[in-house]
């Protein structure tokens, strides 16, 4: 391999090439550049063309209303739309909120501000192989309860959460549930007609689109309304303000339309993909896998490696491009807080690394990877 093969598909994907021709074409003064909320002439009205096209290719993914597609700048802060305004919203109801300690940061630290305004929180352990099921969710639950929200795909281990048992139990009680997919979408069927699920935050970059874009599924509920994070010109039926990039969303409902093409197919090869890797690695003692090899989607593989730190093994990796299992800044380096919430002792957690396939990875990739690291383990001596 000349360049480094590329498997941190978890943390970004590349734009798919036809993404990426949609894309160029809503960018210039030839394609469709306008701005949407332009309604006084032909150029905005082509763009507004062209996003309402891209919702209806997101919406039709979920097989839910466009009307329940609110455009976001990423999960990131759709997320933070949805747990913040929720709160907001069903203030009557109460100030509890639910939600694990494996979640994205974006979550926790969502969740984080608004119990250091006093809003009482649940932070729930998942299980060892890193999910969290109905039933810790139900022994969670009390009479404030308000907010569940629980992510579907956990992005370190690719572990799987029951959503359909959990968005049940909420829509039982009466509890507000909110789902961050962004490692699901367009890799495992959704299907909100059947799922009890109220608000479901998406972005384009996790599935071959272009990052700085997403989007906010809020279920049209009679006795619900979610508050703006953002104020300005009212877009977005008053959730959202600010003008909508065109040529991001065009190319996001591009992704989002291939994506529900090829999700069946995509998840037969990398799973393929997935054992080959396992099959070779595990041939050394020291690896170990975190979280469940059957309850997980296949494109990720977290791997502890025990008696090696961590960082030590990624620099010996300079032609694999991977993730540490360890948050670093500038002074400490700690370990990851999701491999932590399983019980992976800090030790270990500190030795773990992610692999992540995706569309573009081949048999030949996965079998580079292995060696290399097969190779840099025996001579750290493990």
């Amino acid at each position: 391999m000349k360049t480094p093969v590329y498997l941190d598909y978890a943390a970004t994907t590349p734009c798919d090439p036809q993404v990426a021709e949609v894309l160029m074409r809503h960018l210039t003064l030839e394609g469709t550049f306008a701005n949407p909320a332009s309604r006084s002439h032909f150029y905005g009205w082509q763009a507004e063309a062209a996003v309402e096209k891209a919702r209806k290719q997101v919406a039709r993914l979920f097989n839910a209303d466009t009307r329940e597609i609110v455009w976001t700048s990423g999960a990131t802060e759709s997320n933070n739309l949805a747990i913040k305004g929720a709160m907001q919203a069903h203030a009557a109801k109460g100030q509890h909120i639910i939600t694990s300690l494996a979640e994205h940061k974006a979550v926790i630290d969502s969740v984080r501000f608004l119990e250091a305004q006093g809003y009482p929180v649940s932070w729930l352990k998942p299980n060892k192989h890193g999910v969290v099921s109905p039933d810790t969710v139900a022994q969670a639950i009390r009479p404030d309860t308000a907010l569940i929200s629980i992510m579907h795909v956990n992005n370190e281990t690719g572990a799987i959460s029951d959503i359909q048992g959990i968005s049940e139990l909420a829509a039982k009680e009466d509890i507000l549930f909110h789902v961050d997919a962004a490692q699901s979408a367009g890799k495992l069927p959704i299907d909100l007609q059947t799922l009890k699920i109220d608000m479901l935050s998406v972005c384009a970059h996790k599935i071959y689109g272009p990052k700085g874009v997403g989007a906010l599924y809020v279920r049209r509920k009679a006795d619900f309304i979610l508050p703006p994070l953002i104020h300005g010109g009212g877009h977005e039926r008053g959730m959202r303000s600010g003008t909508l990039p065109t040529h991001q969303i065009a190319a996001m409902g591009e992704a989002f339309e291939l994506a529900g093409k090829l999700r069946e197919s995509e998840f037969e090869k990398l799973s393929a993909l997935k054992q080959q890797f396992l099959d070779a690695v595990l041939t050394n003692d020291c690896v170990i896998v975190n979280g469940s090899r059957e309850q997980a989607v296949p494109g990720i593989v977290n791997l502890t490696f025990k008696g090696i730190d961590g960082q030590v093994l990624l620099s010996a990796l300079p032609m694999l491009a991977v993730s540490s299992g360890s948050a670093c800044n500038s002074a400490t380096v700690s370990p990851s807080h999701v491999l932590t919430s399983m019980g992976v002792p800090e030790r270990e957690a500190l030795s773990a690394l992610r692999f992540s396939f995706g569309r573009f990875t081949d048999e030949e990739q996965v079998a580079f990877a292995a060696t290399q690291l097969l190779n840099v383990l025996e001579k750290l001596g493990s």
